[in-house]
């Protein structure tokens, strides 16, 4: 399934549906407390008020489990929401599982990606080749 465009609805789950109305940035990450993640993380940590200021909510989403988000939020202060898609239900509405191309071998995964989803539930931006390290910047361009 592809990712979703510019203007579709944003599919709906609980986390989102509790900031109805609010701007929301989305990112969707492999794995708790493994170096580009936890790159993005900090990223958006560090970043974290600008990215209030400027009227945006931010919700993590993986396949890991709460327990694991619970330990990845403690070890490194991470001030937003992280939402366990253990079952991959929001990851596939989204389009953000498909084939990777991981050391030349195909398989099935995750899909790193972020979408802005706007106050009305659109989706308003959509960053499919996420820097880890500047992820901040791209959200805000």
């Amino acid at each position: 399934m592809a990712l979703l465009n510019i203007g579709d609805s944003a599919p709906a789950f609980a986390e989102l549906e509790a900031l109805k109305g609010k701007k929301v940035v989305i990112y969707f990450y492999p794995k708790d407390d493994t170096p580009g993640c936890t790159t993005e993380a900090c990223n958006l940590r560090d970043n974290y008020e600008e990215l209030k200021k400027q009227g945006y909510e931010i919700l993590g989403v993986s396949p890991d489990d709460a327990q694991s988000h619970d330990k990845f939020t403690a070890k490194f202060n991470l001030p937003f929401k992280l939402v366990a898609d253990t079952e991959k239900t929001i990851v596939k509405a989204y389009g953000a599982w498909g084939p990777k191309n991981l050391f030349g071998k195909i398989t099935d995964g995750l899909l790193r990606s972020t979408f802005v989803v706007d106050e009305n539930g659109k989706i308003a931006k959509v960053i499919a080749k996420v820097k880890t390290d500047n992820h901040t910047k791209q959200i805000l361009a």
